[in-house]
């Protein structure tokens, strides 16, 4: 259940993000779902592996290459999406994938925060 909500809030993260973020386009909200299933499975199956061969620069950097890591997923969904769901440039995916990593975590402290 929580993978379902995940996607949906992803999905209005996309819209948000082809709104106000000129190198964005989402043709449809079923379009930011699609993108937002084929971003949740790379992050499953690819990103693994890009932190992997990528591990003595993202430990150099403390970390911040992974916002790199994550605008990469990003151009290959672009890539595997088609014109539904298009991202202009690597800048335009590395924003992205910034504003969609602190909406993310203000969301999950909202949504799944447990009360003590």
């Amino acid at each position: 259940m929580k993978w379902i909500v995940k996607l949906l809030l992803n999905a209005c993260i996309f819209m948000l993000l082809a709104v106000y973020l000129n190198g964005i386009y989402v043709s449809s909200f079923g379009a930011a779902i699609g993108a937002s299933i084929i971003l949740s499975i790379l992050n499953m199956v690819v990103r693994p592996i890009l932190i992997f061969f990528t591990l003595p620069v993202t430990i150099l950097t403390l970390g911040l290459f992974i916002l790199v890591i994550n605008a990469i997923t990003l151009m290959i969904t672009d890539g595997l999406m088609g014109a539904s769901f298009e991202i202009e440039g690597f800048g335009t995916a590395f924003v992205a994938a910034l504003i969609m990593a602190l909406l993310n975590i203000v969301i999950n402290k909202i949504v799944y925060r447990e009360d003590k």
